[in-house]
């Protein structure tokens, strides 16, 4: 896994994945980058303690208030937690799965309550892989074309929040950007 443990984001010119434009760590940064892209960057903290062990539902209610204001801001309806981890199974083909370019017709909400994992999201010319870690929120508005790298051994817990999570499919573009660029490693 990767040993960036700090929030980072590098971009990119999408037709060079060889050297970044830009690469910091400072979140006040990050946010106002990402948000000049419509993209949703923040961080929470928990309003009770959490381990490893807590369930899906001490979880949800550990980050209740910052749950519930973006269900109001944004119309969105069902929360869950997903955890991945080593012991997942089909681990490689869950990660190969979406290392290739692709949309959703809904937001893509990802708040890491333990754990790391990078998504790429091409914007504007531009390529920006923002490598995500624990109190990091990520909303990927609908229709953005990007990948996501969990790594090669995953380990995270992510609030996953939808308005239709029948709807989240992922619309492959085809295009083989993504092969270009370093993977989450």
């Amino acid at each position: 896994m990767n040993a960036t443990l700090t929030s980072t984001l590098r971009v990119y010119d999408e037709n060079d994945g060889s050297k970044a434009l830009l690469d910091t760590t400072d979140r006040a940064e990050i946010a106002r980058i990402l948000g000049q892209q419509g993209i949703v960057f923040e961080q929470w903290k928990a309003n009770a303690p959490l381990d490893a062990s807590s369930d899906q539902d001490s979880i949800i209610a550990a980050y209740g208030d910052d749950i519930e204001r973006l269900k109001q801001q944004y119309g969105y309806t069902t929360v869950d937690v997903i955890r991945v981890s080593p012991a997942t199974p089909n681990l490689p083909a869950l990660r190969e799965k979406f290392l290739n370019e692709h949309t959703h017709s809904e937001d893509e909400v990802r708040f890491f309550v333990e754990g790391s994992a990078s998504f790429y999201l091409r914007l504007g010319g531009n390529v920006h892989q923002m490598i995500c870690t624990r109190g990091d929120l990520l909303s990927v508005p609908a229709n953005t074309t990007h990948w996501f790298d969990m790594g090669p051994s995953p380990e995270f817990a992510a609030i996953r929040l939808f308005v239709n999570p029948e709807g989240w499919v992922a619309n492959f573009t085809g295009d083989d950007i993504a092969t270009r660029f370093p993977k989450y490693e």
